[in-house]
């Protein structure tokens, strides 16, 4: 612990009992770093729509005075990953689309959360810069040095409005330090921000390490994703490739774990093409049972057109199991150097027999033609909870060192 590192964390993404799987990676970036932080702080800004579509914020004042007004006495801190406190914010949101309007209410709201006071820790880590980034830099006390971090999938539809683009301008210029967690980030803002292009670095979403399989799998036909419902995602891409794939091998099955609004259709899906009975929909899953899923099935299988770090393609190696996944930005970068040992990249392409011709490569030269244990190491350098606490307190003890 250093006895110098005084962090408040603030994010509007964080588990809680209704979503227990959201902002579950600024958990464990809170978990990765407590122990050698002497205070550690989390603040959660939970958006809570109101009012009418399109209706700004303070279209009744009532309940916008009454909110604020509690809110100064509403803090009931608890305890949450490492020894961190952990301190509910709910933010009154207006329903719209405009980032600008999430970005100030923000910061409004965890400025009456504290009263009207300064945020106390002369270290502040932020995640997703519009909205926890900019409540940062309005509460952050005079002198205290600020971070953020940009996971964020919606970047581009952000960076299309006028005042979010603005703001976006503004918070990379307030910034002490700018990070993403893939090279798809980096590209986009590098490209959009080229006069702040210099203070991007790249720092990663810590991954648990602790447990892999005992040994890897013989054959590959117990599919996992884990994946929301989500057209992003293209899991019905992946149901019609996997019924394909059974037509060869009928002893394959498929877990979805996720859910989202196109499950019913998905079920639908299913039945159409008769594999219901080979195919088990678990719903959301508790981001703690992830690692158990990975360990007991023999192949992830992930589909996604876009990712902005792969997450969970870290996940499935770090459990010992091999990866079948989609170039989707995030996923090239994390098996870059290592993508036969660590299963098989294919392309993001709407005929589902190029997942098919990829899986039965991959099942030809497994185990044999793959080295999951090395992947592992591997990543293990660099995504680690060791590596990630080492990497942010580099960064925090350097510049407090200026």
């Amino acid at each position: 612990m250093n006895a110098d590192r005084h962090v408040a964390v603030v994010t509007p993404w964080y588990p809680d009992p209704q979503v227990t799987y959201a902002g579950a990676f600024v958990r464990a970036q809170v978990e990765a770093v407590a122990h050698g932080c002497a205070e550690l702080a989390v603040y959660h800004l939970k958006s809570w729509p109101v009012g009418a579509v399109g209706a700004p914020l303070d279209a009744d004042p009532a309940v916008v005075d009454l909110h604020a007004r509690l809110l100064a006495r509403s803090d009931a801190p608890l305890a949450t990953a490492g020894g961190a406190v952990l301190h509910r914010v709910p933010a009154l949101t207006p329903r719209d689309t405009r980032w600008i309007t999430h970005s100030d209410a923000s910061a409004r709201w965890l400025r009456a959360f504290l009263g009207g006071a300064p945020l106390k820790a002369p270290i502040v880590h932020a995640h997703v810069p519009i909205t926890g980034g900019w409540a940062a830099l309005e509460n952050a006390a005079p002198g205290a040095r600020v971070y953020m971090t940009e996971h964020a999938s919606f970047l581009a539809e952000l960076l299309e409005q006028p005042a979010a683009r603005a703001r976006y301008d503004e918070i990379l210029e307030r910034a002490d330090g700018f990070f993403v967690v893939g090279e798809p980030l980096y590209e986009r803002i590098a490209a959009e921000f080229p006069h702040h292009a210099a203070k991007l670095e790249y720092i990663a979403n810590p991954i648990d390490f602790a447990a892999p399989r005992e040994r890897p799998p013989a054959a590959l036909r117990r599919w996992l994703s884990v994946a929301a419902l989500n057209e992003r995602k293209r899991i019905d891409y992946l149901i019609e490739a996997f019924r394909r794939c059974r037509d060869r091998d009928p002893e394959i099955t498929l877990t979805l774990a996720g859910d989202g609004r196109l499950r019913a259709d998905l079920e639908a899906l299913t039945a159409r093409l008769g594999v219901t009975g080979a195919v088990e929909f678990l719903g959301s899953v508790d981001p703690g049972q992830v690692a158990g899923l990975m360990a007991s099935h023999d192949l992830f299988v992930h589909t996604s057109r876009h990712e902005t770090f792969g997450v969970v393609v870290v996940e499935a190696l770090a459990a010992g199991t091999p990866v079948l996944v989609t170039r989707s930005g995030g996923s090239d970068q994390v098996l870059h150097g290592i993508e036969t040992e660590a299963g098989r990249l294919f392309d993001v392409d709407p005929d589902p027999d190029v997942l098919v011709d990829a899986y039965l490569e991959l099942r030809e030269r497994h185990p044999a033609g793959t080295d999951v244990a090395a992947a592992r190491e591997h990543l293990r350098a660099k995504y680690s909870y060791e590596a990630v606490a080492q990497r942010h307190f580099a960064v925090w003890d350097r510049e407090g060192d200026r």
